[in-house]
C-alpha cells in the first residue's frame, strides 16, 4: 500500500441554508469518510447546535463540534483563496467549468500550494442563486442523468469528498486492503487436477458414450484452463475431487478408510520391499481420511 493521503487543510465545505439537521449530520458523515472536516453553515433553517445533525453523523462528532456558523455567504467564504460551486444546471457567465474528478486534483493542488478552499453546496430544494455562484471561481458539475439530475445534499457531498480523498493517493486505484498474494499453479499442478478429475469421473461412469470421452476431456480441460488458476485454488479442488472420489454416503469422510483411497494410496506410496501392508491402515480399519 501507498502512503495515505493528507488528512487535514482540506477544502471547507460549505453549505448555503440547509434545512435539515439530518442533512447536516449526513453531509459530516460523508466529510469524515474521507477525511474532511471543515464544516461552515450559512443561515441554517433549523438553527445551531442540532441533535438531530449530531445522530445523522454516526460517531463524526469532530466535524460537528468544529462546525462554524455564519449569517451571510461573503462571511463564510471570505478568507478562502479559491472556491468551487456545485450546480446541476448550466449557468449564465464566464467560469471555467468542471467535472469532479478534475475538480478534486485542481483542489488538491492548490491545497498544497498553501492555498484556502472550499467548495459550496446549495439549498436542498433549490441549490444555489446565480448571485452565490458568482462568489465562486469556477463549477463544478456530476455526470448525471439530464432528466434526473437532482442530488442529495449528501451526496453531492460525498462526490467531492471522495474525488478529494483520491486526488491524494499516490496511484489513484489504490485500495485500504488487497487480495492475498497466490503464486500461479504450474502447468504440472493443472495436469494432476486433470488426471485427478478424469479418473474420478471415469470410476463413476460420467463419460458415456465411450466414444465421446475425448471430446468430452477435451471440454473439461478447457473449462478449467481458461480460469487462470493459483497453486491454493488448485489445492481446494483436488480436495473436491478426492472427496467426491473416495467417499459415498455408504461410506462418508470420518467413518474409516474406504477401499478405493486405500488402493489408490498403496498404488502411490508402495513399501521398498513391495509389501505395503504395515505401512498403511487395513481396507475398512479406522485411519486417515484426507487425500
Amino acid at each position: 500500500m501507498t502512503n495515505s493521503p493528507e488528512q487535514a487543510g482540506g477544502p471547507a465545505i460549505i453549505l448555503v441554508e440547509p434545512q435539515l439537521g439530518e442533512n447536516i449530520g449526513m453531509v459530516a458523515r460523508a466529510m469524515a469518510n474521507f477525511g474532511l472536516s471543515e464544516l461552515r453553515l450559512v443561515n441554517p433553517r433549523d438553527g445551531w447546535p442540532s441533535e438531530k445533525a449530531r445522530a445523522a453523523a454516526s460517531r463524526a462528532d469532530h466535524v460537528i463540534d468544529a462546525v462554524k456558523l455564519y449569517d451571510d455567504l461573503p462571511s463564510a467564504v471570505a478568507d478562502l483563496n479559491f472556491i468551487f460551486a456545485t450546480t446541476a444546471r448550466e449557468r449564465d457567465g464566464f467560469k471555467p467549468v468542471r467535472g469532479p474528478v478534475e475538480a478534486g486534483r485542481a483542489l488538491r493542488a492548490r491545497t498544497r500550494d498553501g492555498l484556502k478552499t472550499g467548495i459550496l453546496f446549495g439549498r436542498e430544494r433549490f441549490g444555489l442563486y446565480n448571485d452565490e455562484v458568482g462568489l465562486a471561481d469556477e463549477i463544478v458539475t456530476f455526470p448525471v442523468d439530464p432528466a434526473f439530475s437532482s442530488l442529495n445534499i449528501a451526496q453531492a457531498v460525498l462526490l467531492m469528498s471522495y474525488e478529494w480523498m483520491k486526488s491524494g493517493l499516490e496511484n489513484e486505484t489504490d485500495t485500504n486492503f488487497s487480495s492475498p498474494e497466490m503464486l500461479p499453479a504450474t502447468k504440472e499442478q493443472l495436469h494432476g487436477l486433470f488426471g485427478h478429475l478424469e479418473a474420478a469421473l471415469d470410476a463413476r461412469g460420467y463419460f458415456r458414450p465411450a466414444a465421446k470421452k475425448p471430446k468430452m476431456v477435451d471440454n473439461l480441460r478447457a473449462v478449467l484452463t481458461r480460469a487462470g488458476f493459483a497453486e491454493p485454488e488448485l489445492k481446494v479442488l483436488r480436495g473436491v475431487v478426492a472427496s467426491l472420489d473416495y467417499f459415498s454416503p455408504k461410506e462418508p469422510r470420518g467413518a474409516g478408510y474406504p477401499e478405493r483411497k486405500a488402493k489408490a494410496d498403496r498404488a502411490a506410496h508402495p513399501s521398498e520391499d513391495g509389501d505395503d501392508a504395515d505401512t498403511l491402515p487395513p481396507v475398512g480399519g479406522k485411519g486417515l481420511d484426507n487425500d
